[in-house]
């Protein structure tokens, strides 16, 4: 034993007769309560422990043979220690008990047997003796940790008390100080009283206790906050460990290189915390060594790191060979190097290591450093798993519920993440929390699913309260609870999760809880601005449609740039988006950019821009060949539009093809147009039947110009029977889509009577008012044209005129023809070549519109005039 007390005769009485005055309430000092204010009562199967009484009576030729068997024991002789000490031991001498009690305790020279030690110590204080103190306190930490006997802090309490009264260089009073600064079972706290006895401890630089001291003023201590206070005793600590480490303490050294960590109490400084470990590998601790190589790698210095571990790996350390693995597989600096990192791991591995077998199982599996071989590595994490490896069970769960990388096989997930939850993994709780939300390899159980998320996320898996809120928002979900949703994701976004930050504000901006999209906005702001590069394509998106914000292209086109930029896979599909929209408000650079990035629709738009000429100079070749891409792309307007192209250059066979392209592609504007040229019989042979049947496919699927077709046809008996209600249906149909010249051509055929359509003269009235007044000539002249007759309608001239006015303007060729015929007619010129007459109403509109306007009024006022411009019928 490297510590021996020297037993000597003693006939001090002092600690039975203090201990007997202060527990009938009667303290000696100031630092002895009277026990009941502290703990309950000494048991009385013990009270012979700490009574008064005279000392043992112990001859000088027996504490010769203590202190001979002292020596043996130093020397680990311990079976002739053993016989020098069982004679006094028969004979009841304490110092002889006490010796042998520590024999078993320590497990020297006999096996460890705590509770045989904790016997003999008792039987050593029963007598008062000079070993009182000393026994006292090693059967205290007994009690104190349960070791052989059954724990008793109230038992331990009055122990420390009686061994502090021996004056045992302060070990006493810092366990003491342990006991009451939180208190114990059955022993009441008193933190000022630990304070006096860590202060009086501290003074006699009892290490332990300036610890205690350093750690009970820094924050979340529990002393008042002090952090001049904690720093100077965490110093003075500091140099007693240093004092002893000069003197070869390798313990020493350790706990110097602690205070130096990044959750030490002098804070972290790499270089200290490295130099002590270095001392204590330079004083053979081979732990040292690889810890010091551990904390290099990490610290920065990866070499010199390496080297360490590599020294200790070579001594045959097996935990340095497992770091060294992986250090070379993830270096903070320089590329991974997997064919030697496998072969320290192999080598750690085939010393027994399953920690190895986990390392090089992940990386194999995740193709980590350069490897890759998933059923290898899944063979090593099932050998680890054998052994109930936690981390091996938890990712072979998450491997057998990963559909890409295995067939799905969720029940022996749940197996393995049932065994790693059961021995306290908190990743696998929360994956099994997940696997019961949404029913995979068990039932789903949203109750059970929130429990586990709920343990993985006290014992601190972050991403857990996420899983719950995410689940809580899912509307397809058993487990759809918004509010609750909201509250889980508020939470983890606070606790620092971004992604929950980012879930939170999409589902107040496009989820269950869109009621709110300005808090919405201003979460994936925030979330963005810290680099979540979902949320900055959430936000992106958000511009673009103006959802929650006022649409802003610039903007979704910023944040999509940034996401593209941090890698989001999704980032790249709605910036091409957004630089379609760009184009089509004319910015002709951001729509080549989405072309040529392969959106369908920005070559589509690409393409009908070089075709119309707008933003581009028309071009024809490139027209056919942008849309030509996006009908390969699969774009069916593309295929409409080439249609439409090809028709209207009299290639009507190539039109009819791209135009049965763009109607199996499901484009409803091809079909109506393709129907219309098989009813009409126009670019193609006529085909009613087959006219009728695409119109009709096109009208059900919402196409207003199908409807407004059909309507015609069933109105006028194109190809059909006339059908005032088939007519008045799809003519309806086109009108409620809010398209003026459906709305037109019903209103003229209530207005008149004429067709399939039965005259209703008010209602038609006022759909060609309402036409009318959206802006459409043909109304207009229509309208013009009843005022100026009078047949219909109440005779108003000057309204005819009007009408008749504003659809000429628009140049709607029956209105413009009205007006001349009523100017040749006021001139007695009704046989006046009609071309001249409308060259005459040309120059009428150049000059200003309400002179214009009020000559045409006046020449209105002869009734032939108007005779003259009501016979002309007007077209839409």
């Amino acid at each position: 034993m490297t510590n021996r007390t020297r037993l000597v005769p003693s006939l001090r009485l002092t600690a039975a007769v203090t201990l007997s005055a202060w527990l009938v309430g009667c303290a000696a000092t100031t630092d002895e309560p009277p026990g009941g204010e502290h703990a309950h009562g000494i048991p009385e199967a013990h009270a012979a422990w700490f009574a008064d009484g005279f000392e043992a009576d112990i001859e000088t030729t027996d504490w010769d043979r203590i202190n001979r068997a002292q020596d043996f024991i130093e020397e680990e002789r311990y079976d002739e220690a053993i016989e020098h000490l069982q004679p006094l031991i028969n004979r009841d001498v304490p110092p002889a008990y006490y010796e042998m009690a520590k024999l078993y305790d320590q497990g020297l020279g006999v096996e460890e047997d705590p509770a045989e030690a904790a016997r003999l110590y008792g039987l050593a204080i029963e007598t008062p003796s000079s070993v009182r103190g000393h026994a006292s306190l090693n059967l205290a930490r007994l009690y104190l940790e349960g070791r052989g006997v059954e724990r008793n802090d109230a038992l331990a309490y009055y122990l420390l008390w009686q061994a502090k009264e021996a004056d045992l260089d302060r070990t006493a009073e810092v366990l003491l100080a342990d006991l009451l600064a939180e208190g114990g079972e059955g022993v009441e706290a008193d933190p000022e009283l630990a304070r006096r006895l860590y202060e009086q401890a501290a003074a006699q630089g009892q290490q332990q206790a300036l610890q205690a001291l350093a750690e009970a003023h820094a924050p979340d201590g529990w002393l008042e906050e002090d952090p001049a206070q904690a720093m100077d005793y965490a110093q003075r600590h500091a140099e007693v460990l240093q004092a002893s480490a000069q003197q070869g303490d390798i313990d020493a050294m350790q706990q110097l290189a602690s205070l130096y960590s990044e959750e030490g109490l002098l804070g972290d400084q790499p270089d200290q915390r490295i130099h002590w470990l270095r001392q204590a590998a330079q004083a053979g601790d081979l732990d040292a060594l690889a810890h010091a190589g551990r904390d290099m790698a990490e610290a920065g210095n990866q070499q010199q790191g390496i080297e360490l571990l590599e020294d200790a790996a070579r001594q045959g350390h097996v935990d340095a060979m497992t770091s060294l693995g992986q250090a070379l597989l993830e270096p903070e600096t320089g590329r991974p190097e997997p064919v030697r990192a496998e072969r320290w791991l192999r080598e750690a591995i085939e010393a027994g290591s399953i920690d190895a077998r986990v390392i090089l199982g992940s990386a194999l599996v995740e193709g980590q450093g350069g490897l890759n071989d998933l059923p290898r590595g899944m063979g090593l994490l099932e050998q680890a798993a054998e052994h109930d490896h936690l981390l091996a069970l938890a990712q072979l769960g998450s491997l057998y519920l990963d559909d890409e990388r295995i067939a799905g096989q969720p029940y022996i997930a749940v197996d393995y993440l049932e065994r790693a939850h059961e021995l306290g993994h908190p990743w696998a709780t929360q994956q099994l929390g997940e696997a019961y939300l949404k029913g995979r390899g068990v039932p789903e159980d949203p109750l059970r699913g929130e429990e586990l998320l709920r343990q993985a996320a006290e014992r601190g898996q972050p991403g857990a309260m996420r899983l719950l809120g995410e689940a809580y928002l899912d509307e397809e979900s058993l487990a759809f609870e918004p509010s609750r949703g909201e509250e889980l994701l508020r939470q983890a976004a606070q606790d620092g999760d971004l992604t929950a930050m980012t879930l939170l504000g999409e589902a107040y901006l496009e989820g269950p809880l869109r009621e709110d999209p300005y808090q919405g906005i201003q979460l994936l702001t925030q979330a963005a601005g810290q680099g979540d590069a979902y949320a900055m394509v959430v936000l992106g998106r958000a511009y673009r449609n103006g959802n929650g914000v006022e649409r802003d292209l610039g903007e979704a086109n910023l944040w999509l740039t940034r996401a593209q930029e941090a890698g989001h896979e999704s980032a790249d599909d709605a910036l091409t988006h957004v630089q379609r929209d760009l184009g089509a408000q004319g910015n002709i650079e951001a729509l080549v950019a989405a072309a040529e990035d392969g959106h369908p629709g920005a070559m589509a738009d690409l393409g009908r821009a070089f075709l119309d000429g707008e933003g581009v100079q028309q071009d024809q070749g490139q027209a056919e060949y942008w849309l030509g891409q996006a009908h390969q792309a699969g774009h069916a307007g593309a295929a409409a539009s080439l249609g439409r192209m090809y028709m209207d250059r009299g290639d009507n066979e190539r039109g009819i093809d791209y135009l049965e392209a763009a109607v199996s592609g499901g484009h409803d504007g091809a079909r109506a147009d393709l129907g219309e040229a098989y009813l009409t019989g126009n670019h193609v042979a006529q085909d009613v039947e087959r006219g009728l049947e695409l119109l009709t496919a096109a009208a059900e699927s919402g196409s207003p110009h199908a409807a407004f077709m059909l309507a015609e046809a069933y109105q006028h008996g194109d190809g059909v029977e006339q059908d005032a209600e088939q007519a008045e249906r799809w003519y309806r149909q086109a009108s409620d889509a809010d398209v003026p010249y459906a709305r037109a051509a019903l209103g003229l055929a209530l207005m008149r009577g004429e067709g399939a359509i039965d005259q209703d003269v008010e209602q038609g009235h006022e759909l060609l008012l309402d036409a009318a007044e959206q802006g459409h000539p043909g109304a207009q002249a229509s309208l013009g044209r009843e005022y100026l007759r009078g047949d219909n309608l109440e005779r108003d001239p000057e309204r005819g005129a009007n009408y008749l006015y504003e659809a000429a303007s628009q140049g709607h060729r029956s209105a413009r023809l009205a007006l001349a015929q009523a100017y040749l007619s006021a001139r007695g010129l009704e046989q006046a070549n009609q071309q001249q007459a409308l060259l005459w109403l040309d120059d009428v509109f150049e000059s200003e519109g309400q002179l214009a306007i009020e000559t045409l009024r006046q020449l209105l006022t002869d009734e032939e005039a108007i005779a003259a411009a009501g016979e002309v019928d007007v077209e839409d």
